[in-house]
């Protein structure tokens, strides 16, 4: 509460592992929360062990990628048995950081906001929203989803206090970069960009945003290819 004053024994080439130093395969990062949503059906079935094969063939996708993928969290899988899955989860949790609770603030207590506050499902993933600000009045003071909404007067302070990272942004798209900025400013480290701006940061900011109206392209156009064929 916020106080407001492998079968995959080739896991063990060399060539197959890691290199801390080189950037990360984002496409790579983004597959590992659908093998790891994969692997706790997996374990809830009672199953102690699984290959990369089993994981392409229900994801649909070439063992082989999913080798390279799993690869990025150094684990080694036993040659004719493959992964132990509490052990393939426990390196991917790691790896993703889900394993250690990260806290951020949300600020843009609309809709959206208002929706993400509300999710349970982030606690899943390492990630706890523990306070939300805005400007609007009639919004400051209210709670949702047991949580605050704060004045945006405290954001900067509360954030050096404590030791925020991460700043959830769902505000307006015309107020995007002058919050951002202002995040910046206070000390965060990492912007999760709801809204449709592109924003400027500095290179030491990690900014992930959220493209919503590209990820609706790619539906539409899919279904508008479907129909033609149909």
């Amino acid at each position: 509460m916020i106080e407001t004053p492998a079968t995959a024994p080739s896991l063990e080439d060399p060539d197959m592992a890691h290199d801390p130093l080189r950037p990360l395969p984002l496409p790579s990062v983004r597959r590992l929360p659908l093998y790891l949503r994969y692997l706790k059906e997996v374990e809830a079935e009672g199953r102690e062990s699984v290959s990369c094969t089993h994981i392409a063939e229900h994801l649909n996708l070439g063992s082989i990628q999913v080798r390279k993928d799993l690869a990025l969290t150094d684990i080694v899988g036993r040659p004719k048995i493959g992964f132990e899955t509490r052990a393939l989860i426990e390196a991917i949790e790691t790896f993703l950081g889900w394993n250690n609770t990260q806290e951020a603030f949300l600020v843009g207590v609309g809709s959206l906001g208002h929706a993400l506050l509300g999710y349970g499902g982030f606690d899943e993933f390492g990630l706890s929203i523990v306070a939300a600000f805005d400007v609007a009045a009639d919004k400051v003071g209210t709670k949702v989803h047991s949580k605050e909404v704060l004045p945006m007067e405290m954001f900067a302070d509360l954030v050096q206090r404590m030791h925020i990272n991460i700043g959830v942004l769902t505000v307006p798209a015309a107020a995007a970069q002058s919050v951002a900025d202002l995040m910046v400013k206070s000390g965060m480290r990492a912007i999760w960009n709801f809204t449709p701006v592109k924003l400027t940061a500095p290179d030491t900011i990690v900014v992930e945003d959220v493209r919503m109206a590209a990820s609706f392209a790619v539906l539409a156009k899919r279904l508008s290819d479907l129909l033609k064929r149909h």
